[in-house]
């Protein structure tokens, strides 16, 4: 019995333990850059795995530094309801459920706040205590971070090329210009990358890309015209 009742303790410390540590690094994050993500190191360990010079290049600059193209653009082609929902798009995740019963291709469903999450608090290779730790992670980023906050942190830490992470790089690199001056055309174009950014390149697009970048310019009248989306820029300018 006094075994159990160590490990009880024990178990509980080590809850708590976690649960202070990871709200209190959520918290940290509100307020604070986020410089280096896990992403960022695993990438440059398999670099240097192969022998390769480490490539790595990333500049934080504020949301409101960014062109309101690139979150509509990003809106438009990964998450079209990431302002109505708290995390979690069911109507998606039901989708592709059914789409996998069905045996068509695997659809991902996972919102701008389930990848902000990984990408600064997870490794990407998926699991189930992975995708566990995702949901928490999303839950907490919602409530403690807001929505200007989670695509402020998605559009500096997303993986957008080799060696390339956030907007401020890519649009450096790709267009030879700050991330503020992008145009809709150019945010559609690294948008358009997102899903696989290693085999896409907005500086040198294939023809499914651009077929890809009209079909998400089409998408971004839409959101541009969404009250919420207008609300949200509105407050992002006040900030």
């Amino acid at each position: 019995m006094k075994i159990l009742r160590k490990l009880q303790r024990l178990l509980r410390w080590i809850v708590l333990l976690f649960l202070g540590s990871t709200i209190l690094s959520v918290l940290v994050l509100r307020w604070c850059p986020v410089y280096v993500t896990p992403l960022m190191l695993i990438r440059c360990a398999q670099q240097m795995s192969r022998g390769e010079v480490i490539r790595l290049r990333h500049h934080w600059v504020p949301l409101e530094e960014i062109s309101p193209s690139l979150p509509a653009a990003i809106m438009a082609s990964e998450d079209q309801r990431f302002l109505e929902h708290h995390g979690f798009d069911f109507g998606e995740i039901d989708k592709a459920i059914k789409e996998r019963k069905d045996g068509r291709r695997n659809r991902g469903a996972s919102t701008i706040s389930q990848q902000t999450a990984k990408n600064v608090f997870l490794w990407p290779r998926a699991s189930w205590l992975r995708k566990g730790l995702e949901v928490y992670f999303t839950g907490l980023i919602e409530v403690l971070w807001g929505k200007q906050r989670i695509m402020e942190v998605y559009l500096n830490s997303i993986e957008m090329g080799d060696g390339i992470y956030g907007a401020e790089a890519v649009s450096q690199l790709h267009f030879g210009y700050p991330a503020r001056d992008l145009t809709k055309a150019n945010s559609a174009l690294i948008a358009a990358t997102l899903p696989n950014p290693l085999r896409y390149s907005s500086k040198d697009p294939s023809p499914y890309m651009l077929k890809r970048q009209t079909w998400i310019m089409r998408q971004m009248r839409y959101i541009e015209s969404l009250e919420e989306f207008k609300k949200w820029r509105s407050k992002d300018v006040e900030k």
